[in-house]
């Protein structure tokens, strides 16, 4: 796979790969690993919110407004 990356955005990675000791190919790789990574989280996470939806499982935004300030006291 070749992937091709305007000069401005080439240099931010080089510079990001140099402060982390990494080679850019290395830290490229890391990048879209931990990109993907979360990306799979955040879906698991929407989906599993989606089925809570569907069942009825949901707050009020006062609900929501008492947890937050609960949380804070």
């Amino acid at each position: 796979m070749e992937v091709h990356f305007s000069p401005e955005l080439m240099r931010r990675v080089e510079r990001a790969a140099a402060e982390t000791t990494s080679d850019t190919d290395a830290y490229i790789q890391e990048l879209v690993a931990n990109y993907l990574d979360h990306d799979a989280w955040f879906r698991q996470k929407v989906g599993r919110g989606l089925e809570s939806l569907d069942r009825g499982e949901s707050l009020s935004h006062e609900e929501v407004g008492r947890r937050i300030d609960e949380m804070f006291r």
